[in-house]
């Protein structure tokens, strides 16, 4: 159980977490649950416009003339299952178990990133043990879709100097810097054709089993990309054959490395044991290529039922789809100069999908240069303009410029090394962090970001570390101890 881990307090409001439905933009329940919590324990609490909250607390006896420090989490979770896992994010618990040294889900995402982050931030507001200044705890709405509640926040909803992000994803490293992203969707209307009349064979084209994850933190793994893996079998492999695209799609969240994709064709019967060879053939060249790094990688091929796909792409469009995807940039663009082992700017394409006679591409690219990420925009218009495509730009926001002077970084790194012996590594993340955002409504706070070790975010194979838990409170806690030291 969840609820007997240490520290109890951090674990148990997380436990109540994981009970309550909160995937991007419907985060009504887990609202409603910390505002009851703030209430049940008598905390100020207050909602803005946009539906983050502020909870604030004085400070305990005798570090009331410590500075404010906020803790910020965010209330949203990604929702992420597996191929044939019964679960409805909407109305369904997280089924959070322990598994040896780590916390894992049956067959989803399991919502560590942040709900561990939102527990230890709610867990300092109630437990009796923790010595603290004035305190504000900032949960945010939507982070996970496009920071929505960051986007949102008001210049002069808080009041502390110093904050600490608590979402970050490896412990024993303090972040001081973050990419900024930018979404860009592409879309362009299609045409469909009658069946041909020898195409007696109605199939689907799964490719699925791949690891997937953190369009940020893992994109630098050599994970597949299962739309591009795709495309690639179609443009180079599938040609052999004279086949007729019906529908593509892959992919369900455009910060998430797409894990499955899948392709409905129509063929002649005749084709069939063709096309199974050349399957095949390319599951032995996956695993060739990238065997280490997805050994459960896999593409099938299965009956659709002839009513269920009523008419096909013309030629011309199911060309333009293929080589649009087989030509789109995707992966990592450039590690940084300054910052050893750090990606600099990547792309993911994180969805395809057809749609009301639509095709439509999402991709989200991220950057600690911000000319670099405007650079591939340039590229993806580019591309776009080539195929007479329509696109967007949005959702952009800068990075979160490292700031080595830092007070609180200093404080922090002290008290790492005072508790665990060892140094803190001072890192710089590829992925979109609030704090570049919060940076703009407040320029002169002081701010970190820190975290527990959770593994695979973003997917069904995400787990948090129990021991790494227990360490990132203990720094936590030290640092609220000692606030006094940044005066």
């Amino acid at each position: 159980m969840l609820s007997t881990l240490t520290p109890k307090f951090v674990w148990q409001i997380f436990n109540d977490i994981c009970k309550i439905p909160h995937p991007s933009h419907h985060e009504q329940m887990i609202t409603k649950y910390i505002v009851d919590f703030a209430n049940t324990h008598h905390i100020d609490c207050k909602l803005d416009k946009v539906g983050n909250i502020l909870l604030t607390k004085p400070a305990t006896k005798g570090m009331e003339a410590c500075p404010s420090i906020a803790l910020q989490a965010h209330m949203d979770m990604v929702p992420q299952k597996n191929e044939g896992t019964s679960h409805n994010f909407l109305t369904d618990s997280i089924q959070a178990y322990v598994d040896g040294e780590w916390v894992k889900a049956k067959g989803t995402t399991l919502g560590a990133d942040n709900g561990v982050g939102l527990a230890s931030a709610l867990a300092v507001l109630i437990d009796p043990a923790v010595e603290h200044g004035p305190i504000e705890v900032l949960v945010t709405v939507s982070e996970e879709t496009g920071m929505h509640g960051a986007f949102g926040l008001q210049p002069d909803w808080l009041k502390s100097q110093y904050l600490i992000n608590t979402d970050s994803e490896d412990e024993g490293e303090i972040f001081t810097g973050c990419a900024g992203g930018v979404d860009f969707t592409s879309t362009f209307s299609i045409t469909y054709a009658v069946i041909p009349e020898k195409h007696d064979c109605y199939m689907s084209i799964s490719l699925k089993g791949l690891k997937g994850g953190h369009s940020g933190c893992d994109i630098h793994l050599g994970r597949g990309n299962a739309i591009k893996l795709m495309a690639r079998f179609l443009a180079q492999y599938a040609q052999d054959v004279s086949f007729r695209l019906a529908d593509i799609k892959g992919g369900s969240l455009r910060n998430a490395i797409p894990r499955e994709a899948f392709a409905e064709i129509t063929l002649n019967k005749q084709d069939l044991p063709k096309l199974e060879a050349i399957i095949k053939q390319y599951q032995t060249i996956l695993h060739n290529e990238l065997g280490h790094v997805e050994p459960a990688i896999e593409i099938t091929l299965s009956e659709v039922e002839s009513n269920k796909v009523k008419r096909i792409l013309t030629t011309e469009h199911q060309d333009k789809i293929i080589n649009w995807l087989n030509t789109a940039p995707n992966g990592v663009v450039r590690m940084s100069d300054q910052l050893h082992g750090v990606v600099e700017t990547s792309l993911n394409l994180g969805i395809v999908s057809i749609k009301d006679n639509q095709f439509n591409t999402h991709f989200l690219i991220r950057s600690q240069v911000d000319s670099a990420k405007d650079a591939v925009v340039s590229t993806l218009i580019s591309l776009s303009q080539l195929v007479n495509a329509n696109y967007e730009i949005s959702g952009g926001y800068s990075g979160w410029e490292p700031n080595l002077d830092s007070q609180l970084l200093k404080l922090a790194k002290d008290k790492y090394h005072e508790i665990f012996s060892q140094q803190a590594k001072i890192m710089v993340i590829h992925a979109g962090l609030e704090c570049g955002l919060f940076k703009q409504s407040y320029p002169h706070m002081d701010m970190i970001s820190i975290g527990p070790t959770i593994v695979s975010p973003h997917s069904p194979d995400e787990k948090v570390n129990i021991q790494s838990v227990y360490r990132y409170w203990e720094l936590l806690v030290a640092i609220l101890k000692s606030a006094s030291l940044l005066k």
